[in-house]
């Protein structure tokens, strides 16, 4: 069994690369004002919680839009890859730009996903709990509210996720600790396998 992983998807320009970046620890992430910079997958493997020793699998995505071109086609199909790949889903949305149709769209389809969704408002500064008021129209909870660029809530972002990461089972663990030849005992009843 693999590390957990966690996708964070969203409309372009909503801070996935910076969330990204700031989960890393690194510049790993290309990050820039315009659309579209992002559009393959992004792998990195991090420790995401030091007290309980959590390391994840991070990975960044393209944003979706809901245009109908080779380029916003394979982004979408990247994106799909990578929710296929997750655990859990960060959907980030803006708090200074509110809920769009965008976002809506996309909270549709990912609800259908059966998988858990952490929906994250970024570009939150401050954290005001009144920003994030109108975000939950869009059905998926108590929206966490971030900024990935000055620091804000991250802590608290990684705290609530924690309970919800697959954990290995001790059965797992166990029996890839064993080794050696297992040999089983055979037989008819009364003719001595116990002894």
């Amino acid at each position: 069994m693999g590390l957990p992983t966690i996708s964070l998807v969203g409309r372009p320009n909503v801070g996935k690369s910076t969330l990204f970046n700031r989960l890393v620890g690194s510049r790993q992430a290309l990050v820039s004002d315009f659309e579209g910079l992002t559009r393959d997958r992004q792998y990195a493997e991090i420790l995401l919680d030091e007290d309980t020793d959590t390391f994840v699998t991070i990975i960044d995505t393209g944003g979706l839009t809901n245009k109908d071109n080779i380029v916003d086609s394979g982004i979408e199909g990247q994106v799909l890859s990578a929710l296929e790949e997750s655990d859990i889903i960060y959907f980030i949305v803006s708090s200074r730009d509110g809920v769009i149709g965008l976002d809506l769209e996309i909270a549709a389809r990912l609800r259908r996903l059966k998988k858990k969704i952490i929906l994250v408002c970024n570009k939150a500064e401050g954290l005001n709990e009144s920003l994030a008021a109108e975000f939950y129209e869009m059905g998926l909870g108590e929206p966490k509210l971030i900024s990935a660029e000055h620091n804000q809530g991250i802590c608290e972002l990684i705290d609530y996720t924690l309970p919800f990461l697959p954990q290995l089972e001790e059965e797992e663990e166990e029996e890839e600790e064993i080794e050696g030849i297992a040999v089983a005992v055979l037989g008819r009843p009364n003719v001595g396998k116990s002894t």
